[in-house]
């Protein structure tokens, strides 16, 4: 994923990750201070935390739900929605605000290798 997001990025489809708009807008002071190159890092730690807290989350659903192949992908979805319906207008960030569908298309494709990765947890062996 996170090859995924700097591609994105890099090729100008993405302006702003959500963990950067969120500790921009409502981050503690002290990360707009920070050296631009500390804050990328900030961010990116911040995005492998929301994803591991979302993974341990999955793998707290029901093992019944969590084996079926489209349980991931559909997981991934509902999280990406959940920030674009809820957190950020709650917030107040642009994501919310502006018709972005190339970034959508983005965050959403983005969102379901996620999901995918989850649920190809499931088909590792166990010993």
């Amino acid at each position: 994923m996170t090859g995924m997001r700097a591609l994105t990025v890099n090729l100008g489809i993405v302006d702003e990750t959500p963990p950067e708009a969120i500790l921009e807008k409502r981050g503690p002071g002290f990360i707009r201070r920070l050296p631009r190159r500390l804050r990328a890092s900030v961010y990116e730690l911040a995005h492998w935390g929301y994803g591991a807290g979302g993974g341990a989350a999955f793998a707290m659903l029901p093992a019944q739900l969590r084996r079926r192949a489209w349980a991931g992908p559909a997981y991934g979805l509902v999280v990406w929605l959940g920030f674009e319906a809820g957190i950020a207008p709650v917030l107040g960030l642009r994501h919310a605000k502006e018709l972005r569908a190339a970034e959508r298309l983005a965050f959403a494709g983005d969102h379901l290798l996620y999901g995918l990765v989850l649920s190809e947890m499931r088909r590792r062996p166990r010993e």
